[in-house]
């Protein structure tokens, strides 16, 4: 009957896709209904500490944003990439990799691409070079930020077997950086040089276009209070202290508890870090409290909430009632080729189109077929498979800043301007993190 219970989430996943958003919960509600109900099987149990740390993370976030942080983040990036035009190619990938490294939200790139668009344009570099990459770095930040949904998920899942967030970094951020780096070589080659590109020319005779050197007509620096820029370091500051618990658990509070001394966990101290950081952002730095949940980071935040709810319970539900045929199965094969599951986190992500849920639905499903937790570390980038198909918000908004009509889909769709840096960063990252996880970890 696994066959039949998988089809069954199989099926409603892709109904889910087809749908998007918040839609993608529902359905995997309506598959454990049939799981349940239609199959008879226990319910499973939805990754709660999963689902707590991501809410707080978000709620942190979105404070943020809405202290204007995020903007003054973005104001510092147009500021880099304006001081080095020639050079964009590379650095606005490594720019749009360390905002969101910083922020925790692939967001921050729709402020910088058409900033990104321009100034290549302006200094006569084929603008698909950098925006592609940027778009793909922006993502593969997001498995290497400390306090990202997905990289929190990742935590909760593996904490049990030991892993704490310092081992998830230290593979993480050289193996993404490294990833994104051999994509941005390709990329910085790929396609003519724009002077010489016919489909730019035409749209500069047209008027559709920019012609080359001509200043764009890009919003002037505004002054931002010291209450943002507060916000800014106050919200680093959590980050830092969640690392230092993470390197030095011996800080961590404990208590007895009968007469057992219990310490608490990491999930614990990201939670509670969080939610104190984020009251202190709102005190010390005047932030309307009514204004948070009106941010989108806070919307698009609990649409991941939600999701994850009830892609953790369908994926823990299938597999809890089946573990011994999985186990019989599967478990040697994805042992000897760890690989294959890199590509089933790979293609999922592609599908539902979030880090946090692939992982959230995936990863027990790993450690049940017998991936051991630092190969499981080392193919998290994996799940930044969403450039696959080019429907990714980020991916869209690249291709409608670019007016010179060099980013672009192609005619199968699949052939497009990201496609294969995006594949370069991803294979690069998940080698470079399997291989540093198993001599590291």
């Amino acid at each position: 009957m696994f066959w039949a219970e998988l089809l069954v989430v199989l099926a409603m996943l892709i109904v889910g896709a087809r749908y998007g958003g918040i839609f993608l919960g529902m359905s995997s509600g309506v598959a454990i209904a049939i799981l349940v109900f239609g199959f008879g099987l226990a319910p499973g149990n939805p990754a709660i500490d999963v689902i707590m740390i991501i809410m707080t993370v978000v709620v942190i976030a979105a404070t943020l944003q809405a202290s204007g942080g995020m903007d003054y983040l973005i104001q510092i990036a147009v500021k880099l990439l304006r001081k080095n035009p020639n050079r964009i190619s590379y650095y606005a990938p490594i720019i749009s990799w360390v905002f969101t490294f910083m922020c925790g939200t692939g967001n921050i790139a729709f402020g910088i691409l058409p900033v990104i668009a321009e100034v290549a344009r302006e200094a006569g570099v084929r603008p698909e070079r950098p925006i592609s990459m940027s778009v793909i770095a922006s993502q593969q930040a997001i498995t290497a930020c400390p306090i990202s949904a997905a990289t929190v998920a990742l935590v909760g899942l593996l904490s049990p077997a030991g892993v704490t967030l310092v081992d998830i970094l230290m593979v993480c951020i050289p193996a993404t950086l490294i990833g994104v780096v051999c994509g941005c070589l390709w990329a910085s080659r790929v396609g003519k040089e724009l002077a010489e590109d016919p489909e730019y020319l035409e749209r500069v005779q047209r008027g559709e276009a920019a012609p080359i050197n001509e200043k764009a007509n890009i919003a002037e620096a505004r002054e931002f209070s010291a209450s943002t820029k507060r916000a800014v370091w106050l919200y680093l500051l959590a980050t830092a202290i969640v690392v230092t618990f993470g390197i030095f658990p011996e800080l961590r509070p404990s208590a007895m508890l009968g007469d057992k001394m219990v310490s608490f966990t990491m999930t614990m101290c990201i939670e509670m870090v969080m939610m104190v950081m984020a009251g202190v952002i709102i005190v010390a730095c005047n932030v309307k409290v009514s204004s948070i949940i009106e941010q989108s980071v806070f919307k698009n935040g609990l649409m991941g909430v939600y999701c994850i709810f009830g892609l953790t319970w369908a994926g823990d539900t299938l597999t809890r009632n089946n573990i011994d045929f999985i186990k019989s199965g599967a478990a040697d094969i994805v042992a000897e080729n760890p690989w294959v599951f890199a590509l089933i986190l790979f293609f999922l992500s592609a599908m539902i189109l979030s880090q946090a849920g692939t992982i959230g639905a995936l990863a027990p499903l790993g450690i049940t077929l017998g991936i051991t937790p630092p190969t499981m570390i080392g193919m998290f980038p994996a799940v930044n498979g969403y450039f696959l198909v080019p429907i990714y918000a980020t991916i869209l908004a690249g291709i409608a800043f670019d007016r010179t009509g060099t980013t672009r889909i192609g005619k199968f769709v699949f052939n497009h301007s990201f496609q294969i840096p995006g594949i370069i960063t991803c294979v690069v990252s998940v080698a470079v993190g399997m291989a540093l996880g198993n001599m590291l970890l």
